[in-house]
């Protein structure tokens, strides 16, 4: 599935939600803006109201200060940019993307072990077929 690209503040907001869980909009303001003497509850506002008609948040009205969660993963939403991304840089292509990382010394050996151990799981899957 496709997610639209969001912008830094939205992503912003989404990173807080994914590492927190359910937050309410002072809770993400707080966090956001911890030392701001401006108030910033339009904006947290607006930019809630932005990821709702998106689809990447629900808001929970059951109490009387709502409370706010991601309806997408942090990794659907990787997943789908990360395809975007390779379709507009290298037609579609993986390759060159993960090459670059590896070469790069961008990928630790943890992270090629399991990269390996997905590969190796998706030949035997293919070997079964």
């Amino acid at each position: 599935m496709k997610h639209i690209p969001l912008a830094n503040a939205e992503l912003a907001i989404m990173d807080l939600l994914w590492r927190d869980g359910r937050m309410t909009a002072r809770q993400i303001r707080e966090a956001l803006y911890p030392d701001s003497t401006k108030t910033q509850h339009g904006t947290v506002q607006k930019l809630l109201k932005r990821l709702e008609d998106k689809g990447y948040i629900l808001r929970d009205t059951e109490l009387p200060v709502h409370i706010f969660s991601a309806a997408v993963s942090r990794q659907a939403y990787s997943c789908s940019q990360m395809e975007s991304l390779a379709d507009k840089l290298t037609g579609g292509s993986f390759a060159p993307l993960i090459t670059h990382l590896v070469e790069g010394n961008k990928i630790t050996r943890d992270e090629i072990d399991r990269i390996r151990a997905v590969l190796d799981a998706q030949d035997r899957e293919d070997d079964h077929d």
